[in-house]
């Protein structure tokens, strides 16, 4: 074995001990609320691959979506072939610049929560999805209060992940895990369309 290689192999044996000191010190297990926030594309996505990674465990998942219409995704078909472990609940009126009416985007995301509030109350449920739900926030459709003292309020080992740009400082404050998406480059401003199996 070669010097450089020796110290390597001495680096790493050092890096693993302490990484495995560090992941021996946490001991809490505790249902997580995550939000996915920023102007960057991936928020939803990245919700959805906890979903599959749920699934994959044979645990229950639960999905609202806050804004988004009823168009047919990817995600709602691929997720469909798992409706045993998988209820998906899209009940927004669509992005609030093409409805260009508050009235019907607060009643519709009345009826998003009163759906979220029963399943944030089930205990067989391992992860509720609360889609596009900071959008709703941000226009002040509903109460942050409220859903905060819900989401406190879930069975112990419930996960629970919001999703949209802008999240509210006091969302931001209560997570316990939270990711800025930036917006480094995005093919939509080069004028690449919305595309399928990409954004839908």
């Amino acid at each position: 074995m070669s010097e450089d290689e020796t110290r390597h192999r001495a680096k790493m044996a050092k890096r693993k001990a302490l990484q495995d000191a560090e992941v021996a010190a946490k001991t809490i297990e505790k249902g997580l609320l995550i939000v996915n926030t920023g102007p960057g594309k991936g928020k939803s996505t990245a919700a959805f691959g906890l979903a599959l990674r749920m699934i994959g465990y044979g645990r229950k998942v639960a999905i609202v979506q806050f804004i988004k219409g009823a168009w047919a995704t990817g995600e709602r078909t691929a997720l469909a072939r798992f409706d045993d472990l998988v209820t998906f609940h899209t009940m927004g009126e669509g992005f609030t610049w093409e409805t260009q009416d508050k009235s019907r985007d607060i009643a519709a995301s009345q009826r998003a929560w009163a759906t979220a509030a029963t399943l944030l109350a089930d205990p067989e449920i391992a992860l509720v999805i609360l889609d596009e739900l900071n959008i709703a926030l941000r226009y002040d459709y509903l109460p942050l209060d409220p859903i905060l003292a819900a989401i406190a309020a879930r069975p112990h080992p419930m996960h629970v992940v919001i999703t949209g740009r802008n999240a509210k400082p006091a969302l931001i404050a209560a997570a316990d895990l939270v990711t800025e998406m930036s917006a480094t480059k995005h093919h939509f401003a080069a004028g690449v369309k919305a595309q399928q199996g990409i954004e839908f």
